[in-house]
């Protein structure tokens, strides 16, 4: 595996670049489509790939309490259970330990927890994180680390730090010891935290670069900070981290903020809104995010979107989507998911051309001048 830049903005930080993994080739800015569980929701494999899906995330947290990875094992990996030829990455499920448990007691050692699904007792390390990766057989395995609230105090992200990088250095060694299960390479992205603090930053780069082969992830942010001090700190890391490899801004996933942290030299984004504000009726359009459940669309007889580069944007007319949701009929939900996830895929199509031709720079202020003025985005 490895990570290819190919052109940079010339008036930003903004690139594009190449990921070569076991299962493909992954072009560079990306927005992965979440999967949670082993399904991006009401959607099947070849329909991700018919709206130009290049990789998938998975959950170690989730993968592990359901189904748990023996059955995924059993079944030759995440990508044979899934039906899934292209790239997945998975999370090393150390968030959701933290966000969803409903008692976890964070120690040196990892998280006891206790399942949010039947209270079941369970315990996290680095390692059992990094065994439940290898025998899950993602492309790119993500570090165990610590994510403190956007408001913590100083010391709170201190330690997150500290700890981040003792975990860091077990994942490594566990690896290192333990080889691939199946027949293609994994890579793993250590995750950087350290708050909006600009000298926590850079010593946790600085301790965990060494671990780094092809990508590092900015962590820790988009959990309750201020936007600027999110972009800021942003904009900072794209001058510490290495260049010549990908850099992934953890849950990050409005237009707007993706747009600019594009700017500031990211290269790979994930987010559940798409999807999940698709299931609520929420469909994201060259206009602006409209409610498709509104009064004002019962007789709306006009397409969803012109502009949408979907079918389905300017077949279905927006009374009938909303008909679909108020009868619960699931149609509905993959309807405004699919035209979602259309939207974010094109708009990283749109962002790879505009740095190609060297006029990123300008082309993203004007969008984003366009977007202050449309709602949700």
């Amino acid at each position: 595996m490895k990570f290819s830049l190919k052109k940079t903005d010339p008036n930003s930080n903004a690139r594009t670049g190449t990921l070569y993994t076991g299962h493909g080739e992954i072009e560079t800015p990306v927005f992965m489509p979440v999967g949670t569980v082993g399904a991006v929701k009401t959607f099947t494999p070849e329909e991700l790939k018919n709206i130009n899906s290049q990789i998938i995330l998975g959950n170690t947290y989730h993968l592990y309490l359901r189904p748990g990875t023996p059955i995924i094992e059993r079944a030759g990996g995440l990508h044979s259970f899934l039906s899934w030829d292209k790239p997945i990455l998975t999370d090393s499920g150390g968030f959701q330990v933290f966000s969803l448990a409903k008692l976890n007691k964070i120690s040196d050692e990892g998280v006891a927890f206790q399942s949010h699904l039947d209270g079941s007792k369970h315990l996290f390390t680095p390692e059992i994180s990094m065994k439940i990766q290898r025998d899950l057989g993602s492309d790119i395995i993500m570090a165990f680390d610590e994510c403190p609230p956007g408001k913590s105090s100083l010391e709170t992200v201190k330690n997150a730090v500290r700890r981040t990088t003792d975990w860091m250095s077990r994942c490594h060694k566990w690896l290192s010891k333990n080889p691939e299960r199946y027949s293609h390479e994994q890579a793993i992205f250590p995750i950087m935290q350290g708050g909006t603090h600009h000298s926590l930053r850079l010593q946790s780069a600085e301790q965990l670069i060494p671990y780094s082969t092809i990508g590092m992830a900015i962590g820790g942010l988009a959990v309750g900070e201020e936007k600027d001090a999110m972009l800021d700190t942003v904009e900072y890391c794209d001058s510490i981290l290495p260049k010549n490899q990908a850099r992934y801004l953890m849950g990050v996933g409005k237009p707007s903020d993706i747009l600019a942290a594009v700017n500031r030299g990211v290269d790979m984004f994930d987010c559940v809104m798409p999807t999940r504000n698709g299931r609520n009726g929420h469909i994201f359009t060259s206009k602006g995010v409209i409610n498709i459940r509104n009064e004002k669309f019962k007789e709306d007889l006009g397409p969803i979107d012109t502009e949408s580069s979907h079918l389905w944007g300017q077949k279905f007319s927006r009374s009938y989507v909303r008909h679909l949701f108020n009868i619960n009929e699931v149609l509905g939900l993959r309807i405004a998911s699919t035209l979602n996830l259309v939207y974010y895929h094109d708009l990283m199509k749109r962002i790879k051309n505009q740095i190609v031709k060297g006029n990123f720079n300008n082309w993203s202020k004007e969008t984003l001048n366009k977007m202050k003025d449309m709602k949700g985005m």
